[in-house]
């Protein structure tokens, strides 16, 4: 399961803080606790907080990586505030993200294969979310069928099928599921299928329960990736253990230990 981690992201007022006073030690305290948390991709993202976008994802990324060389998700709606931060990524870089309307495509595709980024593709276009698992699907599909034409590896390929708040879209929950599954079928190797899992469970009562029944449902439909919180320490359990009853790791009595050692020690070699 490949995380990305979510917490260097100017919504957080803590992030807000340090970059509005560049202070450096409260996002590299974040970005390595969340590798040894378990992250293996650092999602990075202003937010609101700064007035010069692109200014302020540069001193992320350099700030960042003064304390390691992390994979680096750059989350951004501008495509130019997302090249500033691929420019000075020294390890391979991640671009949050297009949709598949053919406008993004052919800005995001590019960027992607000029700095060898991964790409994460959300299943939406101009009219919006489809609320069937068809139509879902025909966006991967669109986004799919472009990185081929870019000749971009399908392993850099992250779709995602866009889970909706459970309390405003319950009957999405289940659809998503069935997209995840369908879209594993498009390509021999399939993309990766991604989720920005906190999503789920926005505004509601109970969400960790709900992030960590939904990510396992998830995991077993095909999920090989999320962007979530790694510091929910119950979440991450239920991620490792899932995988585990999925045959995917080897049982060991203490094989919670055993992941965490090992992805820590993917995650800091970077």
């Amino acid at each position: 399961m490949i995380i990305i981690g979510e917490r260097i992201n100017g919504m957080f007022k803590a992030v807000s803080r340090a970059i509005k006073e560049k202070d450096k030690k409260v996002i590299q305290d974040l970005a390595l606790k969340q590798i040894e948390a378990g992250a293996q991709f650092l999602d990075v993202n202003v937010g609101p907080a700064a007035a010069n976008s692109m200014e302020a994802i540069e001193w992320l990324v350099k700030t960042i990586q003064e304390a390691g060389n992390f994979h680096l998700s750059l989350d951004s709606t501008k495509p130019e505030v997302i090249e500033a931060g691929l420019k000075l990524c020294k390890a391979k870089p991640m671009i949050n993200s297009t949709t598949a309307q053919k406008e993004k495509l052919d800005i995001l595709l590019p960027l992607a294969k000029k700095y060898n980024a991964s790409l994460i593709g959300l299943t939406m276009n101009e009219k919006g979310v489809p609320s069937t698992v068809s139509g879902r699907t025909e966006m991967a599909l669109q986004i799919l069928a472009h990185t081929m034409e870019y000749e971009i590896p399908i392993s850099d390929l992250y779709i995602d099928p866009l889970i909706l708040p459970v309390n405003v879209a319950q009957d999405q929950a289940s659809n998503v599921l069935e997209a995840i599954r369908e879209c594993k079928l498009l390509s021999d190797p399939p993309p990766h299928l991604l989720l920005g899992l906190s999503n789920v469970s926005q505004k509601t009562l109970y969400r960790e329960l709900i992030n960590r029944t939904y990510v396992v449902m998830a995991i077993t439909m095909g999920l090989d990736s999320a962007i979530l919180d790694p510091f929910d320490k119950d979440l991450m359990d239920a991620v490792i253990t899932a995988e585990l009853l999925l045959n995917k790791d080897i049982y060991c009595d203490s094989y919670l230990d055993a992941y965490r050692r090992k992805e820590k020690a993917v995650g800091v070699k970077g």
